[in-house]
């Protein structure tokens, strides 16, 4: 058994693949397992209503490849806050929340990312907590949450196994650099409290489809120390932009992060 599991995220692959085509194209490259994304566009939002029988048949294809979706990018609520002061779109938000617990369960998905939260956080990690889901705060771009600290003040209000962080690298990489932090030290107030870890690359004030290698990421340190605090879960976050050598840029990412991922097991 791997001492550590390495995934990628969906949207690094072509949108038109099939789900099986996704799936042999990330064991080909030698991930363990794919993120799905439930994002704000409606083409996403509508996996959340796929019925019985197509639910099945993904975890017949997940059997089939050995390839298995194991955790969730829900951002969806960026267009529905749960906090929204429109009920009807906080009414939504909390739809959809119910909804991807509910997707997650019968895929077997062991956690979900949040990209988005408000007052009505608590009430979304009981639902978690009743399906056995852990739900994991992204830092995000925006100044509001954008380290694992910040992330911090809310996971400890909450209080409950059933919330924690998901970190993203690249964002709080950016945080650091912008605020004056240091990314080890950021990571460190988030000691047994961090799921999961997005493996993004950035550059100062850009947060997207920067290829690895390419960015001011350290990698090898911040993935030294958050093996130290016991991440055993870590996502490949990169973007499909439609370049023909979009497998040899899944290649790339899953033999740097690997090599380095495998450095600590030594």
């Amino acid at each position: 058994m791997k001492p550590y599991t390495l995934g990628i995220y969906e949207k690094a692959m072509p949108a038109e693949l099939s789900w099986k085509e996704k799936m042999e194209t990330a064991k080909a490259a030698g991930y363990d397992f794919i993120e799905i994304s439930i994002d704000e566009t409606e083409e996403k939002l509508k996996r959340l209503d796929m019925g019985k029988q197509e639910r099945l048949e993904l975890v017949r294809l997940m059997y089939e490849t050995g390839m298995p979706i194991r955790t969730m990018c829900l951002s969806g609520h960026r267009k529905y806050p749960l906090g929204s002061s429109q009920p009807e779109v906080s009414g939504r938000g909390m739809e959809i929340m119910e909804k991807a617990l509910e997707l997650a369960e019968d895929l077997g998905i062991r956690i979900i990312q949040l990209a988005r939260f408000a007052k009505n956080l608590k009430k979304a990690v009981e639902m978690a907590a009743a399906k056995g889901i852990v739900l994991g705060f992204e830092t995000m771009e925006t100044p509001f949450m954008n380290t694992v600290q910040k992330s911090m003040k809310y996971v400890n209000l909450v209080d409950s196994l059933y919330l924690n962080v998901y970190p993203d690298l690249g964002n709080i990489t950016n945080a650091a650099k912008a605020e004056g932090g240091d990314v080890l030290k950021d990571l460190e107030t988030g000691r047994g409290r961090l799921a999961a870890m997005h493996l993004k690359e950035t550059v100062p004030g850009k947060f997207r489809e920067i290829p690895f290698g390419t960015g001011h990421v350290d990698f090898e340190s911040s993935i030294r120390k958050a093996w130290e605090l016991g991440v055993r879960r870590y996502v490949t976050e990169f973007w499909y932009t439609g370049s023909p050598a979009w497998k040899e840029d899944i290649d790339f990412a899953v033999k740097m992060m690997t090599e380095i991922l495998d450095r600590q097991t030594v």
